[in-house]
């Protein structure tokens, strides 16, 4: 679009000018090195100020207040002084709320709508401000986990620092991802001294799992109170198994992931870590998604009223368990390397390659005899076998270099850098649409089952280069700029292999495709800190989102696949950020208008690119460490989704229409409390509430998912190294659908889920 192409002009035009005028003025003053005031980022009792110390943005949290992060800019910058808002959950918040998995961590933050299929062991699924960011929107340590289709990498929450959510356009930083916000995994690393740590934990389900964390320092030999070196090398080893049962009938499995990682740092200004870890996945389907509005929102009854089934049971499974199976095994390598130049310039070079394999096979439902209700000759839900053999290969790396310097009144926190990413996926799925029904309330799984035929065999291997530049200025006494500008290039090959015709004539024709594409996209915000703390800010931002995936065409002799093109747009913030230099605490509010172009929607083998749909609204996001003894975390979001352009995938105009399955107002709040003196030293208790309101289940609108508001709460008992916990989300086991994809495509929320877990340190 125009006002596109001049926006992403306009924002590259601005940081070459500040690049070529700013740096060479730097490099004359004093040897070009510029000294900038250090400060203490371990609380929020004092100004941000404009250095950092060195990974800052990746250390762990002091309680539930982030200092600093990455996420926003690639550089160590306090939360509050980007343009944009963004929240950080870490470690400790996770173990309060008693999160295992990573979309557990982050139901209490802004903008953010989790588990919208329930409870799913195999996949952590995020939707922010009303977009999908499951599949492009996944990062880990500032670097893209792509995923499409079943061709997915599962990140343990146990082999995580912190969780970080960057709402909104992050294009001009890591050249994709979801328009509406990105979900930044910052991985446990190895730290500066000796600790231990060995957990155990059960649920009422069960499941049980064991992990341990591990980290070991070789000191320098030449350490001092004067003069502290860091030590040459850190060791840190981290793992977990976990098995039992889940929460469906049916539903079992063995899990288990290892990661270690070390650090060489022959001096105080580089750190080399290598990393690497492994998962295995060898478990059942739970049985709470794929199930009819009619049955589960409402009753299951005909439209004359003769038939009468109720509701199904939030625990019944309808697949086989004797065919019904997950199996994943995956892999990462990787190195992350920082190095002081001199006292302005900093390299920064990091590289993951990443293998998954997925073998998946299940029989879901999908009906009454594929109507949306029962009637006098169909009572049973109707089933579909399916399964599918996925490889996936990712390799990441990213190089950029970074200068610290002043020209006149400008502190500058220069940015630039060039990053690849690779994605192939190697996939063939088969299904079958004639397994055998079943009755709702006393199924039948113990029959013969018919065989599955492929509907697509393919193998895609996706590109991408970029070059991007960022330059953070600082000047008129407490002005922050924060200026984007990047270029990348899009490659993409897809190879189809021709089938049998299995589906009535609608074989692939065994076509080949691809694409090509290039495009800008920028970030422009300005912000102003104040001596109390409060910092307003504005910021424009456009986004350029590869993807995989096809529309399916008919031809003679067919179908043909035709790449989806990537996803474009814009959004526009504004906001404010509060870090009290009173105590440590966060605030932002935010409101924001983003439109995104080529969205792609739909259900499971029938998703299409609707054209266009805008997300407008509000947030707002609260961690406070108020005190020694009280902890506060609490957000609220509403906004409007609305598809602007394009039509149902039968030809029906959905404009005006609201996009289904994701909630417009989303609400939490929870509160911890410790006692520090007393008989009851050690004791912490908390409480928290969800509120997740009404969703559309179809496109277009006729029927809607009804709101539902649950309570968890939290109790913890610390003596010497020792910790045991009391965990209970949904405490009074509220039944509700978490959301719907159609008539026939809903899922149940989770139950109430008790945890108890006991740790020894050391």
């Amino acid at each position: 679009m125009i006002y596109l192409s001049k926006l992403n002009a306009g924002l590259l035009a601005s940081v070459a000018l500040a690049v070529t005028a700013y740096a060479p003025n730097a490099t004359a003053q004093d040897g070009g090195a510029i000294a900038l005031e250090q400060i203490d980022v371990e609380g929020q009792g004092t100004r941000a100020g404009v250095t950092l110390p060195a990974g800052s943005g990746v250390a762990p949290v002091n309680g539930y207040v982030p200092a600093a992060t990455t996420t926003g800019s690639k550089t160590d910058t306090p939360v509050q002084l980007i343009p944009q808002s963004i929240g950080v959950v870490g470690r400790q918040q996770m173990d309060d709320l008693g999160a295992q998995k990573a979309d557990e961590a982050v139901r209490y933050s802004a903008g953010v709508f989790t588990q919208p299929f329930g409870e799913d062991s195999d996949n952590n699924w995020f939707y922010i401000r009303g977009f999908d960011a499951t599949q492009t929107g996944v990062y880990r340590d500032g670097m893209q986990l792509f995923n499409f289709a079943f061709g997915n990498f599962y990140t343990d929450s146990y082999l995580l620092e912190r969780v970080e959510v960057l709402r909104g356009a992050s294009s001009s930083l890591y050249g994709g991802g979801n328009i509406g916000g990105i979900i930044n995994y910052v991985s446990k690393r190895p730290l500066d001294h000796d600790f231990g740590e060995i957990e155990v934990g059960i649920d009422n389900y069960p499941t049980g799992y064991g992990a341990f964390d591990i980290n070991r320092v070789v000191p320098s030999g030449v350490e001092s109170k004067l003069n502290p070196l860091p030590p040459v090398w850190k060791y840190r080893f981290t793992g977990k198994l976990e098995g039992g049962d889940g929460y469906s009938k049916h539903e079992d499995g063995v899990r288990g992931v290892i990661q270690g990682a070390a650090t060489y740092s022959p001096d105080a200004g580089t750190d080399f870590t290598f990393y690497a870890n492994y998962q295995h996945m060898d478990q059942n389907h739970g049985g709470g998604d794929f199930l009819p509005y009619y049955g589960t929102v409402k009753r299951a009854r005909s439209l004359d009223g003769s038939i009468d089934l109720g509701r199904i049971n939030r625990k019944e499974n309808y697949s086989d368990p004797d065919i019904d199976r997950f199996d994943r095994r995956q892999a990462m390598v990787g190195y992350d390397l920082r190095h002081d130049l001199n006292e302005t310039w900093t390299v920064n070079s990091k590289a993951r390659f990443a293998y998954g394999h997925i073998e998946e096979a299940q029989l879901y439902p999908f009906g009454y005899g594929f109507a949306e209700r029962p009637s006098a000759g169909n009572t049973q839900l109707a089933r579909i076998r399916f399964d599918h053999d996925t490889e996936v290969f990712n390799l990441t790396a990213d190089n950029s270099v970074t200068g610290k310097f002043a020209t006149g009144g400008l502190d500058h926190t220069l940015l630039f850098g060039v990053d690849y990413k690779f994605y192939r996926i190697d996939e063939v799925q088969a299904s079958n649409s004639f397994a055998t029904p079943v009755d709702i309330h006393n199924p039948d799984l113990n029959q013969p089952q018919p065989g599955t035929l492929p509907y697509l065999d393919e193998n895609t291997n996706l590109h991408q280069a970029g070059v991007y530049i960022q330059d953070q200025i600082r000047f008129g006494g407490g002005f922050i700029a924060t200026l984007n500008g990047r270029y990348d290039r899009m490659w993409l090959d897809a190879d189809y292999k021709r089938l049998p015709d299995a589906f009535g004539g609608l074989n692939d024709t065994g076509e080949d495709a691809s694409l090509n594409k290039g495009r800008f996209s920028g970030r422009a915000g300005l912000g102003y800190e104040f001596a109390n703390g409060v910092v307003p800010y504005v910021s424009v931002a456009s986004t350029f989102n590869p993807l995989i995936g096809s529309n399916v065409v008919s031809v003679p002799g067919g179908v043909r696949r035709i790449p989806f093109r990537p996803e474009t747009g814009i959004q526009y913030e504004v906001g404010v950020k509060y870090a009290p230099t009173w105590f440590s605490g966060l605030f932002s509010a935010a409101i924001f208008d983003l439109t995104k172009e080529n969205y792609v929607s739909g259900p499971f083998r029938a998703q299409t690119q609707l054209g266009e749909v805008r997300s407008r609204g509000f947030e707002f996001e609260a961690q406070a460490n108020i005190t020694e003894n009280w902890k506060f975390i609490g957000s609220f979001t509403a906004y409007e989704l609305k598809i602007l352009k394009g039509t149902s995938d039968t030809g029906v105009s959905l404009k005006g229409e609201q996009p289904f399955l994701v909630p417009e107002i989303i609400g939490s709040a929870f509160l911890d409390y410790t006692f520090t003196t007393g008989a009851a030293k050690g004791l912490s208790l908390g409480g928290g509430v969800r509120y997740l309101g009404k969703s559309e289940a179809t496109q277009p609108n006729t029927v809607k998912v009804p709101d539902a508001t649950l309570f968890d709460v939290a109790a913890r008992y610390e003596w010497d190294a020792y910790k045991v916990s009391l965990n209970v989300t949904n405490l009074f086991d509220k039944r509700y659908v978490s959301g719907c994809q159609g008539i026939n495509v809903c899922s149940y929320g989770e139950g109430r889920r008790a945890l108890l877990k006991a740790s020894y340190t050391w």
